[in-house]
């Protein structure tokens, strides 16, 4: 293959392959007697495995690291492995439409772009007027728009969602919207939240947590400092529940 070929076939263009040419990220070919490259399948590959490890956000460099420990590999081991990326990002893309879909079903305004996972753990839920419930609400959205819980995890909640007790700590919750921060009443409601959960939750979800840099810091930032406290508690209550 000649450069403009394997560009169009990798979806790169011929100024990047000759760019990382220039810093030694991919070899040059052999070139042909009338001096154009020629590019093979392995070439493809490589290139292939750049531009996927770049739109990662990888360095050059760090790409050059994965490239090395690539080296040794059969090309059926790499190919296999870029065909499960494709997979993986055909995935998201089925997912990302059927929200769509979702939206485009229903009239203005009349639903949130919600995975339909989250969307039926919702629809569990006893209708209530409680502040404390809304803000879960939206921070699950937020959570579910950055694909930081799977679908287990919701099909595990959906027990919990539709417990009616599960109204009760909400307003224990809301009681202590002007409390103070030593307020007795901080400790036992922490407790009582994390003991709701199933401990099924805790081992569907990775043990440093779902949620990505300063979201925690975020979260608690959201609510007065007697529900911060027991917000703050119920999240290490729920890292050592999962650690158990």
């Amino acid at each position: 293959m000649r450069i403009g070929e394997i560009a169009a076939l990798v979806g790169l263009t011929t100024r990047a392959i000759r760019h990382y040419h220039h810093v030694g990220l991919l070899p040059e070919p052999e070139r042909r007697p009338n001096g154009y490259r020629a590019y093979t399948v392995r070439d493809a590959v490589l290139l292939a495995r750049v531009r996927r490890l770049t739109e990662l956000g990888l360095s050059l460099d760090e790409v050059r690291d994965v490239l090395a420990d690539d080296a040794g590999r059969e090309l059926a081991e790499v190919l296999a492995e870029l065909d499960a990326d494709l997979a993986r990002q055909q995935a998201e893309l089925a997912a990302r439409r059927q929200r769509l879909a979702l939206l485009l079903a229903a009239p203005p305004g009349e639903v949130e772009p919600l995975s339909p996972a989250l969307a039926a753990l919702l629809a569990k839920a006893p209708a209530t007027d409680s502040p404390s419930a809304a803000l879960d609400r939206e921070h699950l959205t937020l959570l579910d728009g950055t694909g930081a819980i799977g679908e287990e995890v919701y099909a595990l909640l959906g027990t919990l969602a539709a417990d009616p007790a599960v109204l009760g700590l909400y307003e224990r919750l809301d009681e202590l919207a002007d409390a103070p921060v030593d307020d007795p009443r901080i400790v036992p409601l922490a407790r009582a939240l994390v003991a709701a959960v199933p401990d099924e939750v805790f081992a569907a979800i990775p043990s440093d947590g779902p949620v990505a840099p300063g979201f925690k810091e975020a979260l608690l930032a959201e609510y007065p400092p007697a529900q911060a406290e027991v917000v703050r508690r119920v999240m290490e209550g729920f890292v050592e529940r999962g650690r158990g």
